[in-house]
């Protein structure tokens, strides 16, 4: 069915989720001789005939009336998840004092050939049942056959590795739980490790955007949607943005972010109405459904994939038109500052038609002060090298190393030394065209180098000005 550790753990949660759970204990033996997991939780436990419905096999109608709270639906969870794992599934509760235990052995029902549940008369051998408390639930996996290879040395260290991994995925589909939004908050740790929860619409930031909500109301249930344009890179730290990006990247993480009852279900996908886009990556939208629409958006029993249902799909559609422009804007715009904006650009961003390319100024006043100070001819080769320099712009070299890490590229650095020189040209040369020092200086504010150096380069003005008889403001 497609399950992995990560999602499979996420099921067996559900249901602890579901049996009103405060505190829920993720426990991993990786160096006994035979490796288990467990997952114990202080819900409110089963009687011991509500524990053998619990283990049949498909046990609820997916067309019932549930708890709005509830985040089952077929009643296969439990049994789905576990023998995606283990061929030995015990579980142990405890109700009103009185503790029952059964155990799902495939080898044992293999044996027999029949679909037999064991009942022992004691949990006291089964692990961790110690930790069990005055109610609530043990889910043990045992015989790891699918997670712990016999054949492979490096078994344990692959699935200490794969039990990282679910402790993240953890972080992230019940982050909204972990932290008390918008419900009561709980508690999940991995072997007495508590677990932290993952936003990954960095909600408290400052410099997140959040826009309009909207709802859609359909006969079955209310969604509410709620867009976020995520923080530029350089108004978080470096540690925030690897973090907020996810392994697979900023594009393959844009998109819709579906939660049934506030639990995770898909997300990173436009489900087939925009493309993924490198101008839209900062672009995240939240949608909330109740368990009444899980037949209308096709939630599969493992909890991991949804369609929209069809009228919706054009309300979706428009709202992704809308959000993707705050996203685009926070590229297109800075780089429309920094091209259009400045008074001394040296590079210029030229549109013709379709086309888009990046020409060298060569009406920079630096460079047409040194242009004119040539001879004719080697004026004329001056403007050659400036030509050849701007079509030879490294386009496509730029394009992947910023759609890969765009808080690694930056530009090359002068020397103070050279910074200090240009400094000087550039304020002599607009002076002697009869630029005022305060018209000056507002120009090399907004311009680069002098930009992003500006108490270096301000220093260097002032002392010209100095020099010249304190004449900066006239």
């Amino acid at each position: 069915m497609g399950y992995s550790l990560r999602t499979a753990l996420a099921d067996v949660i559900d249901n602890s989720i579901t049996a009103g759970a405060r505190n829920i204990q993720l426990l991993a033996d990786t160096h006994h001789v035979a490796p288990a997991i467990g997952v114990l939780d202080d819900g409110v436990g089963m009687t011991a005939q509500e524990l053998l419905e619990a283990m049949r096999p498909g046990t609820r109608n997916p067309l019932e009336t549930r708890s709005a709270t509830d985040l089952g639906r077929f009643g296969l969870g439990l049994k789905t998840a576990s023998f995606s794992q283990c061929r030995r599934l015990t579980a142990v509760t405890r109700k009103a004092s009185a503790v029952s235990c059964a155990t799902w052995d495939l080898d044992k029902v293999a044996e027999r050939d029949r679909w037999v549940v064991e009942i022992p008369d004691s949990a006291d051998s089964v692990r961790w049942s110690e930790r069990l408390r005055d109610s609530g639930t043990l889910v043990v996996w045992e015989k790891l056959d699918r997670l712990v290879s016999p054949d492979r040395q490096d078994g344990r260290h692959d699935l200490v590795r794969q039990l990282d991994e679910a402790a993240t995925h953890v972080e992230f589909v019940f982050h909204r739980f972990l932290s008390g939004r918008q419900g009561g908050r709980l508690a999940i740790s991995m072997n007495d490790r508590e677990l932290r929860p993952f936003d990954p619409f960095h909600s408290n930031h400052p410099a997140t955007q959040h826009h309009p909500e909207e709802t859609i109301r359909l006969d079955s249930g209310e969604i509410r949607i709620w867009p976020v344009t995520l923080p530029h890179h350089d108004k978080v730290t470096a540690e925030e943005w690897k973090r907020f990006a996810g392994p697979e990247g900023y594009v393959s993480n844009q998109g819709f972010y579906l939660y049934r009852n506030r639990r995770l279900i898909v997300h990173g996908t436009w489900f087939r109405l925009a493309r993924q886009l490198e101008l839209t990556k900062l672009a995240r939208v939240g949608i909330d459904i109740p368990n009444t629409l899980d037949a209308e958006w096709k939630i599969d029993v493992k909890k991991a994939s949804a369609q929209p249902p069809a009228p919706v799909r054009e309300r979706l559609r428009r709202i992704i038109e809308r959000i993707g422009v705050p996203s685009r804007r926070t590229y297109t715009g800075r780089g429309t500052r920094l091209t259009e904006a400045s008074r001394l650009p040296v590079w210029r961003r030229v549109q013709d038609k379709n086309h888009i390319s990046y020409r060298i100024d060569e009406e920079n006043p630096v460079l047409a002060a040194f242009r004119d100070g040539l001879d004719p001819g080697k004026a004329r080769e001056f403007e050659r090298v400036l030509r050849l320099l701007a079509s030879t712009f490294p386009l496509e070299a730029l394009h992947v190393d910023v759609s890969a890490s765009p808080e690694e590229v930056r530009s090359s650095q002068i020397g103070s030394e050279d910074l200090r020189m240009i400094a000087s040209s550039m304020w002599h040369i607009l002076r002697s065209r009869g630029q005022a020092p305060t018209q000056i200086k507002e120009w090399m504010r907004s311009a680069d180098p002098f930009r992003t150096r500006w108490e270096e380069t301000s220093k260097v003005l002032t002392d010209i000005c100095k020099s010249a008889g304190g004449v900066e403001d006239r």
